[in-house]
């Protein structure tokens, strides 16, 4: 799974683009680009790898992706299904942090969104948006000029007040990403990300990297704040809790499905990193999703 560098640039006379992606399925693509990205599901679900997190998306989420994020969307098997009548549908809104110039978000009145472009540098996801929010950002869609541009800031100003966000991507991801000048760390990434829930090996990503597994292990840890090893496992784990949210395999399946070999130390690591087991994990959730 190689990581691409999308090219979006505007060739609408526009200050940002917007767009209403309706397939199948969404593009298994790998990706990051300059620009930022709101993006609102209307239709389908599976599960978003935004940086190194692992999250469950579903119609009505509402996402904001920091410039230069690697991002991917993929839906359930299902959806790969020869017979399938599923369909995938969202809207990407794409602008650069400077769309309206380099001075315009540094105003007093402005800065607010300066901020919320700032905090989207993790990937920021937005929870239990409003349908009239939603309905909003569609209905921007048929405006133009002046009134789109008024229309989307007033967006923005909604989605900065907004109190309730989930942080996706790690620290260690960003400040990896933004500060290699090789695509050594982009290989190592894609390679994770196609493998985590396979065999994967320390050998196999120092290969990659070029570097034998003494100085692949100290540069991996250096660049992300943690172990080769954890860094994998924390993936699988969050991968897991995307499962038993979906409640469609028992916790002996996911623990396989997640790349662990027994059902034993698939406890001990989950409980490790999500200071419970499970099926307490899925216990609570459930009583969360209750109450919402």
């Amino acid at each position: 799974m190689k990581l691409h560098l999308l090219d979006r640039s505007s060739i609408s006379n526009s200050s940002f683009t917007t767009k209403v992606n309706e397939y199948p399925y969404f593009l298994k693509i790998w990706h990051y680009h300059p620009e930022l990205e709101l993006v609102v599901i209307l239709k389908s679900e599976g599960t978003c790898f935004i940086g190194d997190s692992i999250e469950k998306f579903e119609v009505n989420d509402v996402v904001l992706i920091g410039k230069n994020l690697p991002h991917m969307w993929l839906n359930d098997e299902n959806y790969f299904d020869q017979n399938s009548n599923q369909s995938a549908k969202a809207i990407a809104i794409h602008f650069k942090q400077d769309y309206l110039g380099k001075d315009f978000f540094e105003t007093p009145e402005m800065i607010h969104l300066l901020e919320l472009f700032e905090r989207a540098r993790f990937g920021l996801k937005f929870l239990n948006i409003s349908k009239k929010l939603i309905g909003d950002v569609q209905n921007m869609l048929e405006l133009k000029g002046f009134d789109k541009t008024v229309s989307f800031l007033h967006i923005l100003n909604k989605l900065a007040k907004h109190t309730q966000t989930k942080r996706l991507a790690s620290q260690g991801f960003v400040n990896s990403f933004k500060s290699t000048e090789s695509d050594t760390q982009n290989k190592v990434q894609a390679y994770i990300f196609k493998n985590f829930n396979k065999d994967i090996n320390l050998e196999e990503a120092a290969n990659i990297a070029h570097m034998n597994t003494s100085a692949f292990s100290r540069y991996f840890k250096r660049v992300n704040r943690k172990t080769f090893s954890r860094y994998v496992t924390e993936i699988r784990i969050g991968y897991a809790c995307k499962l038993l949210i979906e409640n469609k395999f028992n916790i002996a399946a996911i623990c396989y499905e997640s790349g662990f070999k027994n059902i034993s130390n698939f406890n001990r690591q989950f409980k490790i990193i999500m200071n419970c087991t499970p099926s307490e994990y899925l216990k609570s959730y459930k009583i969360k999703a209750s109450i919402i």
